[in-house]
């Protein structure tokens, strides 16, 4: 059996202009060299297989996304989610499922199946420009990911790092 530390999932729609943030994102990340136990995959629009996925025994989950939160286009956030607050289930379409919809769906299929979400949420998101039809990123969005890259790898150091057993005094 593989260490499953850290999963690193890229997700949106590269048809929806800046929706292909976090695939793009991935795509770059790929470049780099990574500790083991560290996984990063494309999920684009596959919401519900990145739900199923979560339950693979990660630690941490890491997801990359267009994040409209209301700053400047090409702004990039690091946002903890917090999988203890069950999230009210949204209509579920395969095809357009944010973080906030995985991560709903994910408690359900934890308690149905038994399984453990990771312990730690995060999103690495980008403010975007444009989410109407076509493909490439705005210009401020494409200038992120770099930084986007360098936030992804500092969490996954970080995450990567054994987990420190704690004595009693």
């Amino acid at each position: 059996m593989t260490d499953r530390t850290v999963l690193v999932a890229g997700v949106g729609n590269i048809f929806l202009g800046d929706d292909g943030f976090g695939v793009e994102t991935v795509r770059r990340l790929s470049a780099h060299p990574l500790p083991a136990g560290v996984e990063v995959v494309d999920v684009g629009v596959r919401g519900v297989d990145l739900a199923y996925r979560l339950l693979d025994g990660y630690r941490t989950a890491v997801l990359v996304d267009a994040t409209c939160r209301g700053g400047t286009p090409g702004t990039v956030y690091l946002i903890e989610a917090d999988v203890e607050q069950p999230l009210e289930v949204p209509v579920l379409d395969g095809h357009r499922m944010g973080p906030d919809a995985v991560l709903a769906l994910l408690a359900t299929l934890a308690a149905g199946t038994g399984t453990e979400p990771p312990g730690r949420v995060l999103v690495v998101g980008c403010e975007p420009a444009s989410l109407e039809e076509g493909i490439g990123l705005s210009e401020p969005v494409a200038a992120a990911l770099e930084e986007a890259v360098r936030v992804v790898l500092r969490v996954v150091e970080e995450a990567a790092q054994p987990e420190k057993e704690t004595t009693p005094c």
